[in-house]
């Protein structure tokens, strides 16, 4: 179980100010549910061994195991770390309805999940690169 992690709107716009970033979208994109231009991110075309955290609170939610290309623009997974440290959430904006991807902790937005992805699990985690940090393997 993720340990519930909340702060007020002004403390998450200073957090993500004062954080090394080379992304200024991680505001928007997390606290806003904005979404980043696709192939602009910068995990879109990662390769690298690790795991992937929230940039807001640094839950565990993707492995670079479970990665892949899906052609779309954004770093996409098969499947998170744990169930619970991902939430989802019926999305209605934009005249269609998606599925929300939140971090299980603090609710950040991180993206949407879609019934297209590779086997094992038939998903595809659609994440938006501000919305995440990057711990390479050692």
């Amino acid at each position: 179980m993720v340990k519930r992690i909340e702060k007020t709107e002004q403390e998450w716009q200073e957090y993500l100010a004062n954080k090394e970033s080379t992304e200024d979208q991680a505001f928007k994109v997390t606290r806003k549910k904005g979404t980043e231009r696709a192939f602009t991110g910068k995990y879109h075309d990662n390769k690298a061994q690790g795991t992937y955290t929230c940039v807001c609170c640094g839950t565990e939610l993707f492995t670079s195991e479970t990665k892949f290309d899906s052609g779309t623009g954004w770093p996409s997974f098969y499947q998170p770390i744990a169930d619970e440290n991902v939430a989802e959430k019926k999305d209605v904006s934009f005249f269609m309805v998606r599925t929300e991807v939140l971090c299980g902790a603090c609710d950040a937005h991180l993206g949407h999940v879609f019934p297209d992805g590779p086997k094992p699990t038939g998903l595809r985690y659609c994440i938006n690169s501000a919305s995440l940090d990057f711990q390479a393997k050692a």
